[in-house]
């Protein structure tokens, strides 16, 4: 991957040791630390049309997840733990210790964003400002998917299959399988609205078979572990208790008969704000001013 373009010039680069393995980050800017955590089937490239202004503002940390991008991969465990967004939230507490912060400003959008919100459960008082980007919590997605649902995020029951069903069918084209998943939940159903130098790091990124591999970990933990950890916490009324934004695209996988706005307050967050962006799923990307602006009114 040495060949990609560099999509942060004037970020440095870090690997941080965990249990787990190197956890790769790019770090630029003065000020409130925040965090940037990206979704699946990409890597902290998605970050690239927003970033260098949110460092104009704050200390910028982008984060590769365990299994993404640039950072280890670490082998898989018969439970799915190892690729549990409570593992990948314990990384991120790490990275950030590391870096002098104990307290610090979280964005996630999709996978990071569901490591985004139980870190915030899990380690009240770690996270000062949360926003959650295209997401409605783990366990209300399982709870509402009928056929609609299914077929639009048909990738929840085919990545959580056992172990090595869809790596076997992913590896044999793996750079069609992707962009076919990331034109399909963009608002124009293409990859016009993504960069060919981002595109170029997640096809080499999901090129990998060990990197297939954590993806379809991360996903059997979201069947399983992170499902049951949501649950216990709906049952004892658990809140994130710091300031929360939603953000959503209007066309994207998050969106629907009831907001995501309204299910996060029903649940989770229920002294949120947000709205909705004009855009499918990848909001930093399809809409990279508008999410941007909401991002700063809010951080």
């Amino acid at each position: 991957m040495s060949d990609l373009i560099d999509l942060f010039p004037g970020f440095d680069s870090h690997y941080i040791p965990t249990d787990a393995g190197k956890i790769f980050v790019r770090i630029a800017g003065r000020g409130e630390p925040l965090v940037l955590l990206h979704g699946f089937p990409q890597t902290m490239a998605c970050w690239h049309r927003i970033a260098p202004t949110l460092a104009r503002h704050y200390k910028v940390v982008l984060i590769d997840l365990r299994g993404y991008g640039w950072s280890s991969a670490p082998a898989p465990d018969e439970d799915h733990e190892t690729y549990s967004k409570r593992a990948m939230a314990g990384d991120v507490i790490k990275v950030m210790e590391d870096l002098g912060h104990v307290q610090f400003m979280v964005c996630g959008h999709d996978r990071g964003a569901r490591v985004a919100y139980r870190l915030a459960l899990d380690h009240p008082g770690r996270v000062s400002k949360l926003a959650l980007l295209d997401i409605v919590p783990t366990s209300v997605m399982w709870e509402r998917m009928d056929a609609t649902r299914a077929v639009q995020v048909y990738h929840w029951t085919f990545l959580a299959q056992p172990r090595p069903v869809p790596e076997n069918l992913i590896k044999h084209a793996p750079t069609q399988w992707l962009e076919h998943t990331l034109a399909s939940w963009t608002a124009k159903k293409t990859l016009k609205d993504f960069s060919s130098a981002a595109l170029a790091h997640y096809r080499a990124f999901f090129s990998d078979p060990s990197r297939i591999t954590a993806c379809c970990e991360d996903y059997r933990a979201g069947a399983t572990l992170d499902a049951e950890a949501d649950e216990a916490d709906l049952k004892a009324k658990k809140t994130i208790d710091c300031p929360t934004l939603i953000l959503w695209g209007e066309a994207g996988i998050a969106a629907g008969a009831q907001t995501p706005l309204d299910v996060w307050r029903a649940t989770f967050a229920p002294g949120a704000e947000g709205h909705g962006i004009e855009a499918g799923h990848f909001l930093a990307e399809e809409n990279p001013s508008a999410t941007l602006e909401a991002l700063t009114a809010f951080f």
